[in-house]
């Protein structure tokens, strides 16, 4: 810890487990502001799918990189990268202490361990990709993945085309591996982390909280505003506001490609995925203080450990 820096206190876990609560909690007592860590929360006219904090939540608890984007946009963890820290350092300003929430891991990394400098993408290079994958299909790929730069085939899940196709566009375009290029990963933001995550002792529980939250959305228009999003002609599902979790099995459902048992059972094991992937980063994770979703004291805790520094 460098004392000359100022302290930026992160909330991190799965989705459901919690985290947005913590922050509200935590702002009744601190004189912080929110920053979110979310690549799903950055889209305009995606609340429902998202569990974005409610209208009402946002204006009593204002949340910095909520709503910033269109759907139709793409966002890079360089630019989430700029952006937060241009806010963190806005807060500090004001004396205000940032707090980071959210449960997108690639974007704490890029705060807390910065990003390595990587090579430009190549359209070439990407068709051929894409051509192979249609050819061989993209569990192929992941294992191809697996055999040059296992750790970030354990990383990056074969469903994840986008990443499993950066990684192999890295490889082949260098030689090197997106794992050798991001052991170098340049600076941290110029703060003191706190670092905080929480989640619930049990995955069953925790799984259970994901099924609930399904369920609250299912019920909570959902379905209408998909398919608003399917009326514009400038969105698809390869898009990566679409490829939110549960977005494209209910854009799916809506196309006639999965009946509502198949659609609501295919986002419940997408989101429950998401909860492992992001469960597996922050085991590896160093300095982390883990917080129980059902303990009462959280806020103290997060208060007390703050207060040493």
């Amino acid at each position: 810890m460098n004392s000359e820096l100022p302290l930026a206190i992160s909330l991190m876990g799965p989705t459901a487990s919690g985290k947005t609560a913590l922050a509200m909690a935590l702002s009744d007592q601190l004189p912080c502001e929110l920053i979110s860590v979310d690549s799903a929360l950055i889209y305009r006219g995606m609340d429902i799918g998202t569990a974005k904090p409610t209208a009402d939540e946002l204006r009593n608890y204002p949340h910095k990189l909520i709503d910033i984007l269109d759907p139709a946009e793409s966002y890079s963890v360089a630019e989430f990268r700029r952006n937060a820290i241009r806010e963190m350092i806005e807060v500090t300003q004001r004396g205000n202490i940032p707090v980071l929430v959210g449960g997108t891991m690639l974007y704490f990394k890029s705060l807390i361990e910065g990003i390595a400098l990587l090579p430009a993408s190549d359209q070439a290079t990407r068709e051929q990709l894409v051509l192979e994958a249609k050819n061989r299909g993209w569990r192929a790929m992941h294992d191809e993945l697996a055999e040059v730069d296992p750790e970030s085939a354990q990383r990056i899940h074969p469903n994840d085309i986008q990443r499993l196709g950066r990684a192999l566009e890295v490889y082949r375009m260098t030689g090197h591996t997106m794992t050798s290029f991001t052991q170098d990963n340049g600076q941290s933001a110029p703060f003191n982390f706190m670092q905080f995550a929480i989640a619930p002792k049990s995955r069953a529980t925790l799984h259970e909280l994901i099924s609930r939250r399904l369920d609250t959305m299912l019920n909570s228009g959902f379905e209408a505003e998909v398919s608003e999003l399917r009326q514009r002609t400038d969105l698809h599902l390869d898009l990566p506001s679409m490829r939110c979790v549960g977005y494209r099995q209910m854009w799916q459902y809506l196309s006639g490609e999965l009946n509502v048992f198949d659609m609501r059972e295919k986002a419940l094991a997408a989101t429950r995925q998401l909860a492992k992937r992001q469960l597996t980063w922050l085991r590896g994770w160093s300095n982390i203080t883990w917080l129980d979703t059902f303990e009462k004291d959280n806020v103290q805790s997060v208060l007390k450990l703050c207060s040493k520094m």
